[in-house]
């Protein structure tokens, strides 16, 4: 790990990432693609120390309040967090100025903030986006091995369904010929339904690959699915999407799941609820394109 002090942390569309790189280790993950441009090595996680200080200046300056996300490129609950704590401190200054936030994770370690999340929730909104791909046990180890499982990933959103707070699963990336079965998404979905979900975000069955993170998989079905490899090279070649030849039986499946249960699916709907502010105090509701 190494520390750095940022020039900036919010994104023109208020986004922040306050670590770069990660410690869960998942095989599959888009991050470490080359087209990032990251100039050290992915395991050597880069600390913005000074990110609450950014976080205040830009919250102050802003004309009118909006969602603020964090967790695209990097997970705000690294091992790391518990010691700089940088997730609760930026939550704690949402609270403070009355922002909304939007949160995706793997970790546990988010009920650490519970306090802050329903805070947040009262006066505006908290949306927690948990990313979920595997029901089996033993194979959420070798896909996602330095993070908790689904099993514990599931108690967290039911306890935050306890807690009025509205939570999203990401069932992606789904891996063929590994975790694109019938079963695991009948399982994943059963859990889904049980934590009475907001939403459930997918955009395919499958996944992406580009320079950098196909290389790191490629490496990874060696070691834990030998042959693998060939297969994928064999069926997918250079290809950046890498669809799973069960989509069609899979999507239909989910859709219609969703459609019984009142879950929505649909990304562009998923994505507008995640960046409209809503301050509950006042009765009102922006946008992220009115700011």
């Amino acid at each position: 790990m190494h520390e750095v002090y940022a020039k900036s942390i919010l994104s023109a569309k208020n986004g922040m990432n306050l670590y770069r790189g990660c410690s869960h280790g998942c095989i599959y993950c888009d991050s470490r693609s080359t087209c990032y441009q990251m100039n050290h090595p992915f395991s050597d996680i880069e600390i913005k120390i000074n990110a609450p200080e950014l976080l205040e200046q830009a919250l102050k300056k802003k004309r009118k309040r909006c969602m603020i996300g964090t967790g695209s490129m990097c997970d705000p609950y690294l091992h790391l967090e518990k010691e700089y704590e940088l997730t609760r401190k930026c939550l704690a200054l949402i609270d403070h100025y009355n922002f909304g936030v939007s949160l995706l994770t793997k970790s546990d370690l988010i009920l650490r903030d519970l306090d802050l999340l329903k805070s947040i929730h009262r006066k505006s909104k908290c949306v927690v986006q948990m990313t979920i791909t595997t029901y089996d046990e033993a194979l959420c180890k070798i896909i996602e091995p330095n993070v908790c499982t689904t099993k514990r990933r599931f108690e967290v959103l039911n306890i935050l369904k306890e807690e009025g707070i509205p939570t999203i699963v990401w069932m992606t990336p789904l891996l063929p010929f590994i975790n694109d079965t019938r079963e695991n998404i009948e399982n994943i979905l059963a859990g889904c339904v049980q934590a009475n979900v907001y939403g459930i975000l997918l955009f395919d069955i499958g996944l992406t690959l580009r320079d950098g993170n196909r290389e790191y998989f490629y490496k990874n079905l060696d070691t834990y699915f030998p042959g693998l490899k060939e297969k994928y090279i064999a069926s997918y070649g250079n290809a950046y999407e890498v669809a799973s030849p069960n989509r069609k039986e899979l999507l239909l499946l989910i859709q219609n799941t969703c459609k019984a249960h009142g879950i929505i699916c649909d990304p562009a709907a998923l994505f507008t609820y995640m960046n409209t502010y809503e301050d509950k105090q006042a009765g009102t509701q922006l946008s992220l394109f009115d700011l």
